[in-house]
């Protein structure tokens, strides 16, 4: 956002303010508009709100709260956005929505020099931890997780992305590695943000989607099963969709992980897709100053010509905070019109990915030390230094059913459960033998 007016329309708006906060706003949706504003903008603007904030894991609940939202201009190009929890729009309140409250929070927005815009976040939430796994207690009490910082790591990390897409035209050619135009650019930035939202949707397994939540099965417990219906869906595939998703920690530093699961030469090693291929980057798309935030579509070359090429688009980026992984094949003649700039609306995209988190703040900014500790799966019971290692978690999608109404066979719950136990385990093995070498 380069203005503070811009920044304040999309916070007032829930759809925007879901889009540029994926990772941390599930769902919004405007319940009441009780004041429009003053003067021909937002100025006293207040709005009740209903939010469901997460997580990108399975094992931290998310936070279900009805607020009001109101809105401020206190001089020219100084703004404040703030927040206050009400109990309830009903008599009885869902005890989900007792087990957290947003006492006063917000944003103060100032506009400086050169277009840019100083933001200053304060968030002050009333909550109750028990539902948080173990592993993550550190991270949520630390307030990195729902914290200030995570609000302005997230916007920086979008307003990055916007700037990516606004200065397609100012790139060099020699810059555009492997994407022949700006338009092309910009259609592959507009589809790795729809592929990010997607994947964010299902990462902690809640109901965002109208979906059924399964028992797990098979050999991993703690593997959250989903299934919902692509019905009409653009961009998604028609038929039943199967979630798998899992968190675990490892002893190894957030940066590591980030590090191995994007290199293309590495992947095979951990990605069933690739099943031992050689794994190539066809186009690169650099998001900011940071190398680790970026755009590719790799190419899985078959080992032999039984098989068919495979083409996977990709999206990585990290902040200060923690880093995503997000990943999934495509349709060939679909992405060759992307890159030439076409419509990315109608590639089909059923995204999977990894979202790597510390495990505390003691370790945020770590970048180079190793820790081993032995084995790398924990229970809540298990001890572990918090500081030392990564929260991973893994997603997976898959189309189980080309019928939406198709009946999920326990086999097809069991092959999905296998597939995630087993990238966990390639995954654990192949760090575990770097750190130890």
């Amino acid at each position: 956002m380069s203005d503070a007016v811009s920044l304040v329309e999309a916070l007032m708006d829930s759809c925007q303010w879901m889009e540029m906060f994926p990772c941390m706003v599930l769902r919004a949706l405007t319940v009441d508009v009780l004041s429009t504003g003053v003067n021909g903008n937002r100025h006293g603007a207040l709005q009740l709100m209903y939010a469901d904030l997460q997580v990108l894991s399975p094992v931290v609940p998310t936070r279900e709260i009805y607020f009001l939202r109101y809105c401020k201009q206190h001089a020219e190009g100084v703004w404040a956005v703030v927040d206050v929890s009400v109990d309830s729009i009903r008599d009885n309140a869902p005890p989900c929505l007792m087990r957290c409250r947003r006492r006063p929070s917000g944003m103060l927005i100032q506009e400086t020099s050169h277009g840019y815009c100083k933001v200053t976040a304060v968030e002050h939430m009333e909550y109750d931890d028990r539902g948080v796994h173990y592993n993550y207690r550190d991270l949520v009490n630390s307030g990195m997780a729902f914290g200030a910082q995570r609000w302005i790591a997230t916007l920086q990390r979008q307003c990055e992305r916007l700037a990516a897409s606004l200065l397609a035209t100012s790139i060099p050619s020699t810059d555009l590695a492997g994407v022949p135009t700006a338009d092309g650019r910009r259609s592959m930035l507009k589809l790795a943000q729809r592929m990010t939202n997607n994947f964010c949707a299902v990462a902690s397994a809640s109901t965002a989607h109208s979906s059924t939540t399964l028992a797990s099965s098979g050999e991993n417990d703690d593997v959250r099963l989903m299934t919902r219906n692509g019905i009409d869906n653009l961009g998604e595939p028609h038929g039943t969709i199967l979630s798998a998703a899992t968190s675990l920690w490892l002893p190894v530093l957030p940066q590591r992980v980030f590090e191995f699961l994007p290199d293309e030469s590495l992947r095979s090693e951990w990605d069933i897709l690739s099943n031992g291929s050689l794994v190539t980057e066809m186009a690169h798309i650099a998001k900011g100053q940071d190398p680790g935030n970026s755009v590719s579509l790799l190419h899985v070359n078959p080992l032999n010509s039984n098989q068919s090429n495979l083409l996977i688009f990709q999206e990585s980026y990290r902040d200060v905070l923690g880093s995503l992984l997000i990943y999934a094949p495509v349709d060939i003649p679909y992405m060759n019109l992307v890159l030439r700039g076409g419509d990315p609306a109608n590639v089909v995209l059923l995204p999977s990915g990894f979202a790597i988190l510390p495990d505390g703040p003691e370790n945020r900014n770590a970048t180079t030390a190793s820790h081993n500790t032995g084995g790398a799966q924990l229970t809540s019971d298990s001890p572990r230094r918090t500081g030392h290692g990564s929260l991973l978690t893994v997603a997976l999608q898959i189309l189980v059913a080309t019928i939406p109404s198709a009946r999920l066979s326990p086999e097809r719950v069991a092959t999905v459960n296998s597939l995630i136990s087993t990238t966990v385990r390639r995954i654990e093995t192949a760090l575990m033998q770097r750190e130890t070498a």
